[in-house]
């Protein structure tokens, strides 16, 4: 069966998520801090009438916080019926997949363990899939 992947960069790095999990790519500007939130999540935003929480991926994955100055590429993705943000430094393009989701042999940071679901193959490349709901949970959900 085809599926189709987005292929991201995010800390540097490009990888894919699956894009059925994708409601829109979108450019987030004008955060609204959060007071007492979580490290991971960047404020609030308004897009097309509605409130989107902003989740700073890089802190995520836990790679400290990525610049949220100005327009930042985001990709909306939807929890429990909320509409969330997820910031990326760039979306690539979008790729038929056909393959086999291959396990990750290889030695991952702690936060890029949590969020990776297995190996793609993409053209020429072997990227990391990643899990947008493990992106949205953040770290402490993990530690506590």
């Amino acid at each position: 069966m085809t599926e189709l992947l987005l292929i991201i960069n995010l800390a540097g790095q490009r990888v894919a998520i699956p894009a059925e999990d994708v409601e829109a790519v979108v450019e987030i500007e004008g955060l609204t801090p959060i007071p007492r939130a979580a490290e991971h999540v960047a404020g609030l935003a308004a897009l097309r009438s509605r409130v989107l929480t902003v989740i700073d991926c890089s802190a995520s994955i836990e790679l400290g916080r990525s610049c949220t100055e100005g327009p930042r590429e985001a990709i909306v993705v939807e929890a429990d019926g909320h509409p969330y943000a997820l910031l990326v430094e760039t979306v690539e393009d979008v790729i038929e997949f056909s393959g086999e989701v291959r396990p990750v042999r290889t030695a991952l940071a702690g936060g890029w363990r949590r969020v990776a679901t297995g190996m793609v193959e993409a053209g020429d490349d072997l990227l990391l899939l990643v899990d947008t709901q493990a992106l949205l949970v953040g770290p402490a959900a993990v530690a506590a």
